[in-house]
């Protein structure tokens, strides 16, 4: 293992992947839909077999009949019940915007059917779901029946007590059952292996409105028509398939969105400058989705709920405003969070030689820590889990990708936990601080013993563009296979060979790079946002390949494409051969035993070392921009052998590496440097013998 000083980490470098759509299955596309020729491209590279699954993904025009759902004709008859009945229900739901929008829908049905109802909504410090406390206070406030949507489906004590306690319970829930389920009249959820409705994918407020469609004689159009906006709302913030019904379910909402006249709408979408824009998923998924769930991480979501039915828009702009603080203050946290993530890694740049990165920190803020767990992994391409300690205890949020399985590692670490749970792409766990050591320990272990090669985040392009591609009708033709989310991603493109002519900063701070670039002779702009144009490796008159989406825009009444860079990299860069490189010289830092033949391959020789010493300079560069530098791709020097080159330099004060950016620079020399001294390359010497 090396000192601090000695490693440095490059930065991500994602598995690029082309895809090669079978021009049998486009040409069937194109003769049996009006597709446009790139549509059916993207369809084809998306896996589609064909004209039937590409009518059973784009076909949809309704919503199946909320009768076909298992326990839904029970729920909605036991409801129509109460209201007759006069009683007092509680729509019991969840603090993110699913939840909140299931709270809305259900409530605002049976509010306005004259219920006796009210709604309650879990802080973030409750948990998730129902728990005893809330149960019992419900009971006191003289509440009959509980409704619970987006939860409930594994609330069985809870179930239990409430029963106990002579109330009643519905749930209808969207999240896997367990083996068991809940006592209650009825248990409305797609997922029961007893279900046979023809979809099963909806969120909480899909299957909130349904319930609304059964209590009215299963009138899906009625519930569209009044709750179709939130629901759609809720679906894109869920990251639930938009296919089939969701899709149509998104589709028609975003409709009913466009002409909203509910006043908390419309000022949620001024404050989030979506007011004079088309709408799209995006802009929900970005806008205003995530100021409807700052309200439940770092204050109360009951402030969501109030501003989505408040009917005044004087009250209702007041309260999108504080919204929209707080989410602006959600920012903030996150920011400092990440900035004490990267004080940790400054102080130990080798912890980005873990196959899982594991943080902690003194009262980070539970309501934010798994969007900076997304992050991190995002930005290193590794799995993380982020710890949260307040009074000995640790909180935690991990989030993965690709084979790792974050319910896995948790439970091979579970007798160190006070309870965990999740699934394989992300995950939550409490632990007493003392533990987390360990922890660290085992899950590496568990990631050594179970992936030894771990996966690398990947991002897949639908083809290379061509000029048949980029033109203001054909981009504009992807407009047919919107809205855009999970399971249905916004398609990108592979520009090869592209000649960067421009690099300009843009943003109030400069946040953001604007690029002049030429594809094929023709001049476009292209737009990479939340990266600094230091910070993208490349220079003006450098030829770079670009993972990019499209889009059209219209300025002074012409019409253009403009590109939108999800990734860079310099022309000259060999994926197959960096990636196994980044992995062998992990582990190395790590301290693995390694084949003989691979420590022959890493040991550099002293022409190597000029080499490498020679193409710096003063001004910082990334690691994998030097590596495609001509002159060390003249001498084929391995990324692995170039890492260890560099990570001697250092040692021996010839060079300064930023673990967090990935760069490296040239120090000034004042004495005479003999690498024979070096540490690393004299352990990389004892390995070969």
């Amino acid at each position: 293992m090396k000192s601090k000083n000695e490693l440095g980490e490059s930065e991500l470098i994602k598995k690029w992947k082309t895809a090669e759509p079978d021009q049998k299955i486009v040409n069937e596309l194109k003769k049996g839909s009006d597709l446009s020729s790139l549509c059916c491209k993207v369809l084809a590279a998306q896996n589609c077999s064909g004209l039937k699954e590409a009518e059973a993904f784009l076909g949809c025009r309704e919503l199946s009949n909320p009768a076909l759902l298992c326990d839904m004709k029970q729920a909605a008859e036991m409801l129509n019940q109460a209201i007759e009945q006069e009683t007092k229900i509680c729509v019991y739901g969840d603090y993110d915007c699913d939840g909140v929008m299931s709270t809305v829908i259900l409530y605002s049905f049976l509010w306005e059917m004259g219920a006796n109802v009210t709604w309650r909504i879990p802080e973030r410090h409750e948990g998730y779901g129902l728990n005893k406390q809330a149960v019992r206070e419900m009971y006191e406030d003289g509440v009959e029946l509980i409704v619970t949507v987006d939860n409930g489906i594994a609330a069985l004590s809870e179930a239990d007590l409430i029963d106990e306690l002579g109330m009643k319970l519905i749930v209808t829930d969207h999240h896997q059952p367990g083996e068991e389920l809940p006592t209650a009249l009825a248990v409305v959820d797609a997922h029961r292996a007893d279900n046979y409705s023809p979809f099963r994918l909806y969120c909480g407020a899909g299957i909130a409105l349904l319930l609304v469609a059964a209590m009215n004689h299963n009138d899906v159009q009625m519930a569209m028509e009044q709750f179709g906006d939130l629901a759609a709302i809720a679906t894109i913030a869920d990251v639930v398939a938009l296919t089939g019904e969701n899709r149509f379910l998104v589709q028609r909402g975003m409709e009913y969105l466009e002409n909203t006249e509910r006043p908390g709408l419309l000022a949620l979408r001024k404050v989030s400058g979506l007011d004079k824009k088309p709408l799209t998923s995006v802009g929900i998924a970005f806008g205003i989705a995530p100021r409807i769930n700052a309200a439940g991480r770092l204050a109360s979501p009951k402030m969501a709920v109030e501003l989505i039915l408040e009917e005044d828009p004087e009250k209702a702009e007041a309260l999108a405003e504080q919204l929209n603080e707080i989410n602006a203050q959600r920012k903030e946290t996150e920011a400092k969070i990440v900035q004490e993530v990267e004080a940790q890694i400054s102080q130990h740049p080798e912890i980005l030689h873990e196959r899982v990165l594991v943080f902690s920190g003194e009262d980070w803020h539970s309501g934010v820590i798994g969007i900076v767990a997304s992050r991190i992994q995002e930005r290193y391409g590794k799995p993380c889990f982020m710890i949260s300690v307040h009074d000995g205890m640790g909180h935690g949020s991990a989030r993965s990708f690709g084979k790792f399985h974050v319910f896995r590692a948790l439970n091979s670490c579970a007798d160190l936990m006070e309870k965990f749970g999740g699934h394989p792409a992300a995950g939550g766990f409490t632990l007493k601080e003392q533990n987390i050591p360990e922890f660290r320990k085992r899950l590496a272990q568990y990631a050594r013993e179970q992936h030894p090669e771990m996966s690398f985040m990947e991002i897949q392009a639908v083809c290379t563009l061509t000029p048949e591609i980029l033109t203001p009708e054909a981009v504009q033709s992807l407009e047919q296979l919107a809205p855009f989310g999970a399971e249905n991603p916004e398609p990108v493109f592979l520009a090869k060979s592209v000649l960067v002519q421009d690099i300009r900063s843009v943003g109030t701070t400069g946040e953001h790079t604007r690029l002049s670039v030429q594809i094929q002779g023709q001049n476009y702009a292209a737009l990479f946002f939340r990266r600094k144009p230091e910070e993208i490796g490349i220079r003006t008159g450098q030829y770079c390949h670009m993972m990019v989406k499209l889009n059209v825009n219209t300025f002074n009444h012409v019409t253009s494409v403009a590109l939108y860079v999800q990734e860079i990299r310099p022309v000259g860069i060999q994926q197959a051969r960096i990636l196994n490189a980044i992995r062998v010289y992990d582990r190395y830092c790590l301290g693995e035993t390694l084949p003989i033949e691979w420590y022959k391959a890493m040991m550099p020789d002293r022409d190597e070392l000029i080499c490498v010493y020679q193409a710096l300079t003063e001004t910082p560069v990334l690691i994998e921009s030097l590596a495609a530098s001509e002159m060390i791709l003249n001498k084929n020097i391995n990324f692995c052998k170039i890492q260890l080159i560099l990570d001697a330099f250092a040692e021996m004060h010839l060079v300064e590496i930023q673990p967090i950016t990935g760069e490296v620079k040239k120090l000034p020399v004042k004495q005479k440097i003999n690498l024979e001294n070096s540490r690393i390359l004299n352990d990389l010497k004892q390995k070969l013998f």
